[in-house]
This record gives C-alpha cells, sequence and structure tokens, in this order.
C-alpha cells in the first residue's frame, strides 16, 4: 500500500514540474515577443485585440472614461498612475480595487466616473479597443515610465485644492501628474 502512494506520490511531483516548465516557457516566449511600445495610435491599431480579465477589463474601463480623448502617452500616464496606486500601500492591492475605490459615495470616489450618477456606457467601440491595447501593455509592464511615480492627477480644467501639497512630475496632454510627499514617522 506504501508503494502505491509513493507512486502517486512522485507522479503528482512530475506533472507538477510539467505544469511550471510549460508556464515558465509560455511566460519567457511571451516576453520574448514583446514589442517596444511607441506612443501612437498606428501602434495600438497594429497590436493584437487585447485579452484579460477582470483587470484588464476595470483598468480599460478607467481608461476610457478618464482618458479616451488624450494623446496614447496620455492614456499611457493614467494607465501607470492607477497601476502605481496598486503598488503602493496606501490603495488596494488590484487595479478593480483602485479603481472602484470609494464608488458609492457621490463625489467620494477615486475617479469621478464611478460615482457621478451616470451610466457607464461604451459607446465608442473603436476608442474602447484602442484603450484595452493599452491598459494590456500597462498591465505587461512593456512601457516606459512617464509620471516619475505619480499617484494623482486631474485634468487642466480643475485646480484641486490637494495640487498645492502633492509634488507635480509631469503635464502629458490635457493632464498633470503628482506624486504624495509621503511622511512617515521616526524614531
Amino acid at each position: 500500500m506504501a508503494r502505491q502512494g509513493d507512486q502517486t506520490e512522485k507522479k503528482m511531483s512530475k506533472d507538477l514540474e510539467a505544469v511550471t516548465v510549460r508556464r515558465m516557457r509560455e511566460t519567457a516566449f511571451a516576453v520574448e515577443k514583446s514589442v517596444p511600445v511607441e506612443f501612437s495610435r498606428d501602434w495600438l491599431d497594429s497590436q493584437p485585440k487585447a485579452q484579460g480579465g477582470d483587470e484588464l477589463r476595470c483598468l480599460a474601463e478607467a481608461l476610457y472614461f478618464e482618458a479616451r480623448g488624450e494623446t496614447v502617452k496620455g492614456q499611457f500616464a493614467v494607465a501607470e498612475v492607477i497601476l502605481n496606486r496598486v503598488k503602493s500601500e496606501r490603495f488596494p492591492g488590484s487595479a478593480c480595487g483602485v479603481i472602484n475605490q470609494g464608488t458609492g459615495k457621490k463625489y467620494q470616489c477615486q475617479f469621478t466616473y464611478t460615482c457621478d450618477g451616470h451610466k457607464e456606457i461604451i459607446a465608442e467601440p473603436r476608442a474602447y479597443d484602442r484603450v484595452s491595447k493599452v491598459a494590456r501593455a500597462a498591465l505587461n509592464g512593456d512601457a516606459p515610465d512617464l509620471t516619475e511615480g505619480a499617484t494623482h492627477y486631474h485634468t487642466t480644467a480643475v485646480n484641486p485644492r490637494w495640487s498645492r501639497v502633492y509634488t507635480k512630475t509631469a503635464a502629458i496632454g490635457d493632464h498633470i501628474f503628482y506624486r504624495h510627499t509621503w511622511r512617515t514617522a521616526s524614531n
């Protein structure tokens, strides 16, 4: 009886190793195929249709409602801010969590489109397809750093009070980007 258990354990170990090796090869293959990002519509249009799960959907939706009229570089910069927040311990640990933080409380959310009382309707499929490709490239880590670690932004049409306290890091298109100067207690 002990032999049968040992054989089952060895087979499971071998199967797991095969899955791990296969996944590593797929990942390595995907990295090799990565094409340098160009901030142009022509580059976006040449990319394959974006595929992914909830994180891609959330990020693409945020880019659609927050930056679809922005330049491609500006769209990447907005995506970068969202992903910088994901990396920060001060915000939720997923793109969906960051984007929906505060949703449900009118104008107390992080991204206005999630709590402005208007239904989110994607009426421009081509624009959504493009921002989805921006989202995919950003999630893959393919884009260069554009905002010097910014975690906040606003359009040039507004001047929020918090912008006077944060460090301005970039101005791209119609958006201005900021990094909060976090202070921590010292001993």
